[in-house]
């Protein structure tokens, strides 16, 4: 072999081998084309750890895309460092308020992890040590939530200090400590009032109003101990998950599946749906409100609602499949095996995913109950 390619002559062999590639080429991607076109499309790729029944799913973030993409490594995280689940939006908005997702240090750690700022230049190292310095931070705050957010921003003194004075978080002693930290430090000429309206109370070490701005970026409900509260008994799992999958059991035979389709009330008119279209609107028909008709996805509906572990599955439980990517297909769970969803080549109909079926070996063990 090695005698006949040296008779050959040296360009032929360069042009034969850039034809084998560009048709490899060509293959791999008709296939990749083949396979996106049936699901939704998104630009996220990341691992994810999946967390079965881990957390309490109360809340959720209302981030921009920038902190949405980074749900996948707070939830990987959160697992590692033992931290429950409920508690990625909260840190979701914290990064929203710290820095829109954008940067090397999206969560501001490198201060808590080596003591001086711009000493962490990943993103990932950046979710590691902050959820890590969250953890940490909410246990010393006895799970006061809101003390553990006013002392991610200034500092583990805060809890001491509020540990002296009545044990518990309130906005004067935020105020208070600033006022006690800012004329320790004013003479360094370093600080200065990041909200006007603490300079008349000299309050300017910190943000003494870091527990509303991260919390406006956060729909949920918080207990008067400060930890995010269960939802309420019921939900997409019980009587009202039958109704959801009544109503979207109308629009079997009756639709299609369209890429970005049913986000808007002519697709919806005209039976055009994806799958995440399909259960919010299922969802709609029952008065629940997942997420806004143009810009519902996968993504947005998996941080939203109760972790459910998938042994404790009930009809009207979402479940999410990966497919072309993690958590590329989502659909409603109607028992036995079988979820209610808008497929590729079906439009919206029941499909299985027992063991050994297509979404059965795509099942990737993520539940919610809204």
């Amino acid at each position: 072999m090695h005698i006949v390619l040296q008779l050959i002559p040296k360009k032929y062999l360069i042009g034969g081998t850039l034809i084998l590639l560009g048709l490899s080429g060509l293959l791999i991607m008709s296939t990749i084309v083949a396979i996106t076109g049936e699901f939704e499309k998104d630009s996220q790729q990341s691992e994810v750890t999946e967390i079965e029944g881990g957390g309490i799913g109360v809340g959720t973030a209302n981030v921009s895309p920038e902190v949405m993409k980074y749900q996948p490594l707070l939830e990987k995280y959160a697992q590692k460092h033992g931290l429950d689940a409920s508690y990625v939006p909260i840190m979701m908005a914290l990064m929203m308020q710290e820095s829109g997702g954008r940067g090397n240090d999206p969560m501001q750690s490198s201060e808590s992890f080596c003591g001086s700022v711009g000493c962490i230049s990943s993103p990932e190292l950046s979710v590691d040590k902050g959820v890590l310095h969250f953890k940490s931070v909410l246990e010393k705050a006895h799970y006061d939530l809101k003390l553990c957010l006013q002392s991610y921003n200034f500092g583990g003194g805060f809890i001491n200090y509020v540990m002296k004075n009545g044990g518990k978080y309130t906005p004067e002693l935020a105020i208070s400590f600033s006022q006690l930290q800012y004329q320790k430090v004013k003479h360094t000429g370093n600080y200065h009032c990041v909200r006007p309206e603490m300079v008349p109370y000299s309050a300017c070490y910190g943000d003494a109003l870091y527990v509303n701005a991260v919390l406006k970026y956060y729909t949920g409900t918080i207990t008067a101990d400060g930890k995010p509260a269960a939802p309420a008994s019921g939900g997409s799992g019980d009587k009202l998950g039958v109704k959801v999958i009544d109503a979207g059991k109308t629009l079997i035979g009756k639709t299609r599946y369209v890429f970005g389709g049913g986000r808007s009330q002519s697709d919806i008119n005209a039976g055009r749906f994806d799958c995440s279209s399909f259960v919010r609107w299922a969802f709609e028909q029952v008065g629940m409100n997942v997420g806004p008709m143009s810009g519902v996805t996968t993504d947005t509906l998996k941080t939203q609602g109760q972790a459910i572990n998938p042994k404790d599955m009930k009809p009207g439980d979402v479940v999410f499949f990966d497919t072309y990517k993690i958590d590329g297909h989502v659909g409603i769970y109607v028992g036995n095996n079988q979820f209610l969803g808008c497929q590729g080549k079906t439009g919206v109909a029941i499909a299985s995913m027992a063991k050994g079926t297509y979404f059965g070996e795509r099942f990737n063990g993520r539940v919610k109950r809204f």
